[in-house]
């Protein structure tokens, strides 16, 4: 395992105190980034989100390594739970954690341990139990068929086979005492050559064909176990057996020599490759011939128990192999208690379907947001941090301060391509729609100067982009999936680091970004050291280096880093879309008495009935009813109530979904729910078209304006969208609903802003001007620079000079008209227009425009 990543607080050794650092840390970060943003006269709307979110940042970074060992711990627990014990905590913390983390490691060793010989005991013991069951077996198999008569000579046989095997199975659960990590010898003296042969006798009673040719001396006495040393020789000789070609032998001999004894196996098979020559003694190791595995492990077992050793050596023929047994004589004590040899387990994979990354635990923030917002197999973010750094510094080099032009529309849809490229719906229909839908809407912010239009455009495509990339498809979902961008800057930051530290690990990124660091301080220390030392050097740089003070640096310094919090937290949700439909999908629980949600949409119905009555009365009765009974005129009468219908369009859409929700789903209730709902969206309609027939009357009575515009628009798509909920309820297609109404708002304010608003109202009012005389130039005035072009083309030269001398187009700063990076097709138009105006002297511009006044006043 890799060494543990060091953090700037390890070497603390109390978590209090830790915890405290990580405040004091944070308090400081966000005091000293508000103190410069306001020494800067940066806005507080910008210094405050940055302050927070890189004070978030220094948390994350502080207590990544505080809570990394807990995490690490998780995932090691689990992992011991599906039988892997090879998991270990590494952290070089020294506080609580740091303990804690060195005890679990010892109590997973423990367990590692445990496991280990347990695993140890059940093979020997299945290995074990083969060759004396196998041989039994044959022996009563021949006593069952007559192959054998059945006399005392081979029912002796038997017993003793089943003795062997009662002994060997008592030995066997000895093993029992590897736990405690010793086991017991009971030496005695042995003759070597019977042992051998009554060895080879076991292993051919167990059907291993073959001769053996035995030669150790007749007289050798050794001091050993002998069931264990039996347990080693059968082990041995099986193997070779198993390896020698058919019609050769395998030879045994043994001897003593100065303090110690040997046997050597040898066989002309296939032999061990000098490299494989230990692999094969370890649990499980192969051999080549078809074996557990286990034999040459227990048998070297054994051999470590009585202080010898068994290996393989260079067979003397060339070719075959050369197992030796050497153990030492008496006259080297001999330990009677020794420790079993460790043997190395393969870690048990996790379970087939489960992959090992999806069970790693989840960050700290995921018991936070629970199951709206998981984070389960998310890929690495590095592109996708990078993108959103392209897109904060292309805001913090480009987007223009003095007005909103050209580079507003560049950074928005850097920030939105940088978000699409790694979302995980970014091929999907909607989301495609979604986004196209939202580049048109950040179009107004280079084609008109309205900034009313720019904003409801910024604000309507963020929140259209962001439904595109989670799939938003209900209203609580829609409504949630604006939520979830600033929660995102939240939710993302354990991502955001995963993907830093990933960056770090054998990658180039950090050498890049420190060479990119040392250079540019170099550059920027000793150029403008040269430049202040000599004019031609500084000239030079005057002309490739932007005259940029204290305060724009800073500026830019908090407007990059906004903006790349914001399209990280945009790409974050759009790779890891939040659950938004969460609550959307859950249908409240269907009210029991049908009148309960029926009786209340009735009596909106009787409401919305009377209300029409009232209209058609007025309708009928004409202006003189309408004067006598009101007292106001029929203009003021018909755009009195013209806020409170858009205001009852609006909540007849929320009854509509509510009742929706709450009603029953027999063949009963929907057929109320048809008639009562259908009632109510059709008297809806009445009350959108008689809400834009009286702001049509009071248009023509009073001119138009951005407001009304607007507001008309706003009513036709509230009326648009109660017909599509009569559609859908008729065909049983009301999950588009929302959908419908997102997409047909988007297009509603694009077709508002297709019409440039400010030039149309201005339009409009000098239509009415040509048709009564009478125009309210002081509104003209208010209009943005897109009516300048109409202005000047509709009036008479000096009216629009009168007119066009206090309007906003003609008090544009020369700092926007220079700036490249404000360019605005709105402002560029104005300009041109004013051009082609003879705008009144500053000496005749009171009695000049004083007549004009009077002529033009309504």
């Amino acid at each position: 395992m890799s060494t543990p990543r060091s953090t700037p607080l390890d070497a603390v050794t109390s978590l209090k105190v830790k915890l405290g650092l990580l405040v004091v840390a944070s308090v400081v970060v966000a005091v000293l980034l508000t103190l410069l943003g306001a020494a800067a006269d940066v806005s507080l709307l910008l210094v405050l989100p940055v302050s927070v979110a890189l004070a978030l940042g220094v948390t994350q970074l502080l207590a990544a390594g505080m809570v990394a060992p807990l995490h690490r711990m998780t995932e090691v627990s689990r992992a011991m739970a599906r039988g892997d014990y090879s998991g270990r905590v590494r952290t070089s913390a020294t506080d609580e954690v740091g303990q804690l983390a060195a005890a679990f490691n010892r109590m997973a060793e423990d367990l590692a341990t445990v496991d280990r010989e347990r695993r140890d005991l059940i093979a020997t013991v299945s290995h074990e139990l083969r060759t004396p069951l196998t041989a039994m077996t044959a022996l009563l198999e021949n006593l069952a068929d007559g192959v054998v008569p059945a006399d005392s000579d081979h029912l002796r046989a038997a017993l003793d086979e089943a003795e062997r095997l009662g002994r060997l199975v008592d030995d066997l659960l000895q093993l029992s005492r590897l736990e405690a990590g010793v086991v017991e010898l009971d030496r005695e003296p042995v003759t070597l050559r019977s042992l051998v042969e009554e060895s080879v006798g076991q292993v051919a009673a167990a059907g291993r064909t073959g001769t053996f040719d035995v030669t150790v001396p007749a007289d050798m006495v050794v001091q050993a176990d002998p069931a264990r040393l039996r347990q080693l020789l059968v082990n041995v000789l099986d193997n070779a057996g198993r390896h020698a070609p058919a019609g050769t032998a395998v030879r045994v001999g043994g001897g003593a020599e100065d303090a110690h004894w040997w046997l050597e196996v040898t066989d002309d098979g296939g032999g061990v490759a000098p490299e494989d020559r230990e692999r094969v003694f370890e649990r499980f190791g192969t051999d080549g011939g078809g074996g557990t595995g286990l034999g040459l492990a227990v048998a070297r077992w054994v051999a470590q128990l009585h202080g010898g050793t068994l290996r393989f050596l260079d067979p003397d023929a060339g070719r075959g192999a050369r197992l030796r047994l050497d153990v030492t004589g008496d006259t080297v004590p001999v330990p009677s208690r020794v420790q079993a040899p460790a043997v190395t387990t393969a870690p048990v994979p996790p379970p087939t379907g489960q992959p090992y990354s999806r069970q790693r635990s989840q960050p700290e923030l995921a018991n936070l947001f629970g199951e709206f917002w998981p984070e389960v197999g998310l890929p690495s973010g590095l592109r996708t941090v990078a993108a959103a750094a392209a897109a904060g510094l292309v805001a913090g080099v480009a987007l223009s301060f003095t007005a909103v032009g050209i580079t507003w529309t560049l950074v928005a849809v850097t920030c939105g391509v940088a978000a699409l490229l790694t979302a995980r719906r970014r091929r999907e229909p909607w989301t495609v729609l979604c986004s196209a839908l939202a580049l048109l809407l950040v179009l107004p912010m280079t084609l008109l100067d309205a900034w009313w239009v720019q904003m409801l455009g910024l604000v309507a495509a963020a929140a259209v982009f962001l439904c595109g990339v989670t799939g938003a498809r209900t209203l609580p979902g829609i409504l949630l999936s604006g939520m979830s961008w600033p929660l995102a800057s939240l939710r993302g930051l354990p991502w955001f680091g995963r993907s830093l530290r990933i960056a770090g690990t054998g990658s180039r990124t950090p050498a890049l970004v420190r060479t990119a660091f040392w250079s540019l301080l170099g550059l920027g220390v000793f150029g403008t050291i040269f430049a202040s030392a000599n004019p031609v050097f500084g000239s030079w740089v005057d002309e490739l280096v932007p005259n940029l003070t204290f305060n724009d640096l800073v500026g830019r310094a908090f407007l990059a880093c906004f903006v790349f919090a914001a399209t990280l937290g945009a790409a974050y949700l759009a790779l890891n879309p939040a659950q938004v439909e969460s609550l959307g999908d859950r249908r409240p629980t269907p009210l029991a008495n049908r009148f309960e949600w029926l009786v209340p949409v009735l009596v909106v119905d009787a409401v919305f009935v009377a209300f029409i009555a009232a209209q058609a009365r007025a309708l009928v009765g004409g202006r003189d009813y309408i004067e006598t009974t009101t007292g106001l005129t029929y203009a003021d009468y018909v755009h009195q109530g013209f806020g409170q219908l858009t205001l009852a369009t609006a909540l007849t859409v929320l009854v509509v979904w509510v009742a929706a929700r709450r009603a029953g789903s027999t063949a009963e209730d929907r057929r109320w729910l048809l008639v009562s709902l259908g009632l109510l969206c059709a008297l809806t309609l009445l009350v959108v078209a008689s809400a834009l027939r009286g702001m049509a009357v009071y248009q023509d009575a009073y001119g138009f304006t951005t407001l009304r515009l607007f507001v008309d628009v706003f009513e036709g798509w509230l009326g648009f969208v109660v017909l599509a909920i009569m559609v859908a309820g008729v065909l049983g297609r009301a999950v588009w609903l929302p959908r419908i109404a997102l997409v047909s708002g988007a297009v509603a304010l694009i077709g508002l802003a297709a019409i440039n608003p400010d030039a149309w109202v201005a339009g409009r009012n000098l239509d009415r001007y040509d048709a009564t005389g009478k125009v309210d130039l002081t509104y003209l005035q208010s209009l943005s620079a897109d009516a300048t072009p109409v202005i000047a083309e509709r009036l008479p030269a000096d009216v629009a000079g009168c007119v066009l001398q206090y309007h906003p187009a003609n008090q544009l700063r020369p700092e926007v008209l220079e700036d490249a990076r404000a360019w605005n097709l709105g402002r560029s138009r104005a300009e041109d227009a004013l051009d082609r105006v003879a705008l009144p002297s500053a000496s005749g511009r009171g009695d000049q425009c004083s007549g004009v006044w009077t002529a033009y006043a309504e």
